[in-house]
C-alpha cells in the first residue's frame, strides 16, 4: 500500500490493516526461525515489515502516539496522555 492510500484510510480501516500486517509479520517471522535461507520469504517480511512501518508512522501522525514503551517519539508536552486512546476511535468504550 502506497503513502497515498495510507492517508485516505479511515481510523478503523488504518487499524484493521496494521493488524493484518502484524499477523503476517508474526506468521513470516516463525517461518523465517525454521527457514531462514528462504529468501523469499525474507522478502515478503521486509515488504510487510516496511508497510506496517509506513501504517503506523501515518497513525502517529494523525492520533498521536500507539505506544508508549520506546517505539513512539512524542512532542512536548508529553503526549501520551493527551492524546485519545486508540479505542474510542474504533467505537469502543472510553476509559
Amino acid at each position: 500500500m502506497d503513502e497515498m492510500k495510507a492517508k485516505g484510510l479511515s481510523p478503523d480501516e488504518l487499524t484493521l490493516r496494521m493488524q493484518q500486517l502484524r499477523f503476517a509479520a508474526l506468521e513470516t517471522n516463525l517461518y523465517l526461525d525454521t527457514h531462514p535461507d528462504d529468501r523469499q520469504a525474507l522478502e515478503d517480511y521486509n515488504r510487510v515489515v516496511r508497510e506496517l512501518m509506513a501504517l503506523h508512522q501515518e497513525w502517529v501522525r494523525r492520533h498521536g502516539p500507539l505506544m508508549n514503551h520506546g517505539e513512539d517519539p512524542s512532542a512536548y508536552p508529553w503526549q501520551w496522555t493527551r492524546t485519545p486512546f486508540p479505542w474510542p476511535l474504533w467505537g469502543g468504550p472510553d476509559p
